[in-house]
């Protein structure tokens, strides 16, 4: 995956399944109320903690700290919790804690020391330990526990929920790395769009303005609804239709410029036109097909496949060596956009997602793309 390595994958999948073990362990000692049916305190701490997780996916913000903290309360059954970072209190919850100045004193050195404290609540009928939040080895936050009396147990359960929250919130940088990557790779590939191709476009648009005024004025409108298209900030998703209308007025503009040595159809099945795709995902493909098809053919085939759309782009040019096609997805070459397609469908949708291209020297090339009609829910809608 691009921008996040297979470690950092591995390190984040072992982490979470530390913490969460840690965490189960650490609850699940407390055993059973008298009558309670056996797992049942462990199912009701899952539960919980599924909930704060929900919240701190998010990150450490006031909002998403203040969704978590009465279920983190609930996990550690103390009267009162503050979930600080070094300069602001986030969130509260509970009773019994002491005024902010005095739990950020305690939250800073507990950063600086980074492990847990000990801490005292003023008035001295409370007290409290003070675990640090880490993503990434550097202290970001803190959980602060208040209660009558703190405990080795309280201790060791409380760090134990920090550093699940700190599994947390790695997973949450996780997540906003890879919508950063994404966003840079969809501007990437706007950057892509080659000034050849709008030198040409317009080359040949003037080459009309004389002989066929009207034709040009077309072509000309061709052109603007590309670029805008093309050059919008755009959500990460599209419909279908919006994409197809894009590579429509790609494949007007490149025929009026190549005539009769450029041939293209485009088959759909209206039934999905409708399906959210990612944003430029079909006009490199096609790019890819003139640049190898001419003089021929390039066709564009849409078809449902029940939970999926299944689409292939054609040509029956001169196709490429296996060398050129590795070049090509793995970013060695420029101005062919497939490596940027390939990663981005491996990012949304997972490594079985990325392109699958046939092709041999004289036998043309096929590529072919599947899209889930079911948006991945880490992408943020448009």
């Amino acid at each position: 995956m691009s921008g996040v390595s297979s470690a950092v994958w591995v390190t984040l999948c072992a982490l979470c399944g530390v913490c969460g073990g840690a965490l189960g362990r650490a609850l699940a000692c407390r055993g059973p109320a008298p009558g309670e049916p056996p797992g049942e305190s462990t199912f009701l701490a899952l539960r919980v903690a599924g909930l704060a997780a929900r919240s701190l996916r998010a990150g450490l913000t006031r909002g998403s700290a203040r969704r978590a903290a009465r279920h983190l309360r609930t996990l550690l059954g103390t009267a009162g919790l503050v979930v600080a970072t070094g300069d602001r209190v986030l969130a509260r919850d509970g009773t019994g804690m002491p005024a902010d100045e005095v739990v950020l004193a305690e939250v800073r050195a507990a950063m600086e020391c980074g492990r847990p404290r000990r801490a005292r609540a003023a008035g001295g009928d409370r007290h409290g330990v003070v675990v640090p939040l880490t993503v990434e080895g550097r202290a970001v936050g803190a959980l602060a526990a208040y209660d009558a009396q703190i405990g080795a147990a309280l201790t060791r359960t409380a760090a134990e929920v920090g550093r699940w929250m700190s599994g947390q919130l790695e997973l949450a940088e996780l997540d906003a790395s890879r919508r950063r990557t994404l966003e840079a790779e969809a501007r990437a590939l706007r950057a892509q769009i080659s000034p050849h191709f709008v030198y040409n476009s317009l080359t040949t648009i003037a080459s009309f303005v004389r002989t066929d005024p009207e034709r040009a004025r077309e072509l000309l409108l061709d052109f603007a609804d590309f670029i805008r298209y093309a050059l919008r900030r755009a959500a990460d998703f599209t419909s279908l239709a919006d994409e197809l209308s894009c590579v429509d007025r790609y494949l007007l503009l490149e025929q009026a410029r190549f005539g009769d040595r450029l041939r293209f159809t485009v088959q759909v099945a209206p039934e999905v036109l409708r399906v959210d795709v990612p944003f430029l995902c079909l006009q490199p493909l096609v790019e890819n097909a003139i640049k190898h098809g001419m003089p021929g053919e390039v066709r564009v085939v849409i078809r449902d496949a029940g939970p999926e759309a299944h689409i292939w782009v054609e040509d029956d040019g001169v196709g490429m060596d296996p060398e050129h096609l590795r070049a090509a997805l793995a970013e060695e070459s420029s101005g062919i956009g497939l490596s940027n397609v390939d990663l981005r469908m491996r990012h949304l949708y997972g490594p079985d997602y990325g392109l699958m291209v046939e092709t041999a020297p004289g036998k043309g090339t096929r590529i072919r793309l599947r899209i889930p009609k079911s948006r991945p829910r880490a992408v943020p809608a448009h």
